[in-house]
């Protein structure tokens, strides 16, 4: 309502179809043609919402670039409109509320203050965790009191998440703004540097954020759902999206990919799921043709992946030689992806990669960017290393020493004092 007060109508209607359409769901539990007639109108008029704000004007502009490109005049004009913050996220949060009533998973909420709490939670409303009723809604009927433990763990994991966005992200972006805005002027080595820092970038801005309102949240007593999963660790591309944006990957996997047959239909008919999941994710992250090309990578990586493993075997993980080939390969095929995913067009994506692998040059070099970068790289790597492979021999945050515990705050403290950017921007899922 502070940026525009209009679009708080969206929400509010969002809110209260959802509500009302739940209730009729549940009324007529019975009647399947009813229920499913509410639950067809709920899903067309939300989606009907998204897409108008977010895609009309992508889908007008194919079709007329289409259509003029064979001579045929199309005078339908774009929407002069800006995309609401957080719209894909509370509505995918309602919508997964709607299905799950329809499917009999939980009961329709009859409280309409605290449905429309649900839906618009703040610490989680612009960039989620998408959130699921069966997880959160309960937790608004519990008496919440001040309670000392969970308000350490909340502010150790506000504090990481500080970090990640204002030593990390923000601090590389500068790099990778500089190179990507600029590709033709930029050499192939320039633009690898910038799409590893982009890797990072993307991590630590949407993990960051993530950590901000998951310790938020737990301040106050709500437990919301975890959202990454140290992904540049994964041994395999399927094991990434079960450690990668762990709420919309299980979203899509609930409400699109098993709808869809999953993997129990004909293996044709599931590596197609597999596809078009992917491919619908793609198109949830932004209406431009490279994030289709970012989700048509990914759902490629999958079906090479899952043939790979059904004909050939799994890779002995056990292995540490193999472990360590999977999970650098891995982290290439996602930064091979993230090139689309950062590039303004598909052409400018194309042009990246060819400089890349044919055009090396000179380094454009901004020290402090570097240096403060690489730095910030490197204490996150190192505790996610920790983390992942030693969470219980060397314990950081959770150390039993108080001087080792209090160490590590006041050093991370520090680092996002001296080496922050604080005034990088919004989040860069905040556009989603």
């Amino acid at each position: 309502m502070n940026w525009e007060p209009t679009y708080a109508l969206l929400i509010f209607t969002s809110t209260a179809v959802t509500y009302v359409c739940g209730r009729l769901v549940e009324k007529y539990r019975d009647d399947k043609s009813r229920k499913k007639l509410f639950l067809i109108a709920n899903l067309a008029i939300n989606l009907g919402i998204l897409f108008m704000f977010k895609y009309y004007n992508f889908i007008n502009n194919t079709v007329f670039e289409g259509l003029d490109y064979l001579g045929i005049h199309w005078p339908i004009p774009n929407f002069d409109i800006l995309l609401p913050v957080g719209i894909s996220f509370y509505t995918f949060q309602a919508v997964g509320y709607s299905i799950d009533v329809y499917r009999g998973d939980i009961q329709a909420e009859r409280h309409f203050g605290i449905y429309a709490l649900f839906v618009s939670f703040f610490p989680q409303l612009v960039a989620g965790p998408i959130e699921r009723a069966k997880n959160l809604l309960a937790q608004f009927y519990v008496k919440h009191t001040f309670n000392y433990p969970r308000a350490v763990l909340g502010l150790r994991q506000m504090l990481w998440g500080f970090f990640m966005k204002l030593v990390v992200a923000d601090r590389v972006s500068m790099y990778v703004n500089a190179a990507y805005n600029n590709a033709e002027q930029h050499t192939g080595t320039t633009l690898l540097l910038a799409t590893v820092f982009f890797t990072f970038q993307i991590y630590c801005d949407f993990a960051g954020y993530s950590n901000i309102a998951i310790g938020a949240a737990r301040i106050m007593g709500f437990d919301l759902m975890e959202n990454f999963r140290r992904p540049y660790f994964s041994t395999s591309m399927q094991q990434f999206w079960k450690r990668w944006h762990i709420s919309l990957s299980t979203w899509f996997q609930d409400y699109v990919y098993i709808p869809l047959g999953g993997s129990r239909v004909k293996y044709g008919r599931h590596l197609f799921n597999l596809f078009v999941t992917f491919l619908v994710s793609g198109i949830w992250h932004g209406a431009n043709w490279t994030f289709v090309a970012w989700g048509a990578l990914h759902g490629t990586y999958l079906i090479v992946e899952n043939v790979k493993t059904k004909y050939i075997g799994k890779s002995n993980t056990n292995n540490i030689v193999i472990m360590g080939f999977n999970i650098l390969l891995c982290s290439v095929l996602a930064m091979a992806g993230w090139v689309f995913f950062r590039a303004n067009s598909i052409g400018d994506g194309f042009k990246v990669l060819r400089k890349i692998f044919a055009d090396h040059g000179a380094l454009f070099i901004d020290v402090t960017t570097i240096a403060y970068g690489l730095f910030g790289i490197f204490v996150l790597v190192i505790k996610d290393f920790i983390d992942e492979f030693y969470p219980e021999k060397h314990l950081l945050f959770d150390n039993r020493h108080v001087v080792v515990r209090w160490s590590l705050y006041i050093f991370i403290l520090a680092v996002i004092l001296s080496c922050g950017v604080f005034d990088g921007g919004q989040f860069i899922y905040f556009q989603f």
